[in-house]
């Protein structure tokens, strides 16, 4: 008879002792997609806690929380993954999970590996100018674009921040004429041209499955 995760965790043992189970710590800008992708595939062993996704906003934050989260739940999963890229931590994102020996997806952020980290950085040089949107930040776009840059308050920045890109693109993770549109609009906003990828999941996928 197997135990359950509450007794496993009562005699001190990892829950993937016995379950096989993997904890993802991920930024919650990403808790939907790892979500449906769980669903889709039947990644029952999966379990997922998730940081607040403004820390999009506030990389300097993601290194301590991550250290945080991993220590509050060692003792329960003996197999933790790390479902942030670089996201803009300078390295030391990195540095800490080789420290904890925990692994953590490639890239330098999600535009990355949503596109396929060996593409991206194929075609990034050329795309220099280039705005990215994901389906969560064209959801959240007044949230995490417009609001934190004042330009609710103060249209006439737009330039002064966007003057020097010439397209939006928005990488979409799924078929949503409704999201497209909303894209469109953003893109509108902010002056810049549009352009749509169906980039699906990306290497979030790739890299999940293989856990």
């Amino acid at each position: 008879m197997s135990l359950s995760d509450t007794e496993l965790t009562e005699k001190g043992l990892p829950l993937d002792a016995a379950t096989g189970k993997v904890l993802l710590i991920a930024c919650g800008a990403l808790a939907r997609e790892i979500l449906d992708l769980k669903a889709a595939n039947g990644w029952t062993h999966l379990d997922l806690t998730c940081l607040p996704a403004n820390y999009h906003l506030y990389p300097e934050k993601i290194t301590k929380a991550v250290r945080g989260t991993v220590t509050k739940h060692r003792d329960a999963y003996a197999t933790i993954f790390v479902v942030y890229a670089d996201c803009g931590t300078g390295g030391l994102l990195q540095a800490a999970c080789a420290e904890m020996a925990v692994e953590m997806i490639a890239g330098p952020h999600c535009y990355s590996f949503f596109e396929g980290n060996d593409h991206f950085a194929k075609i990034s040089e050329d795309e220099i100018t280039t705005f990215y949107l994901t389906d969560f930040l064209v959801r959240q776009f007044d949230a995490f674009i417009i609001k934190p840059m004042g330009l609710d308050r103060h249209p006439e920045l737009r330039d002064m921040y966007f003057g020097n890109y010439d397209k939006l693109v928005y990488q979409a993770q799924t078929d949503d004429p409704a999201l497209t549109e909303k894209a469109k609009a953003c893109a509108d906003r902010l002056g810049l041209a549009f352009e749509r990828r169906l980039t699906g999941y990306g290497d979030l996928k790739t890299t999940l499955a293989r856990l």
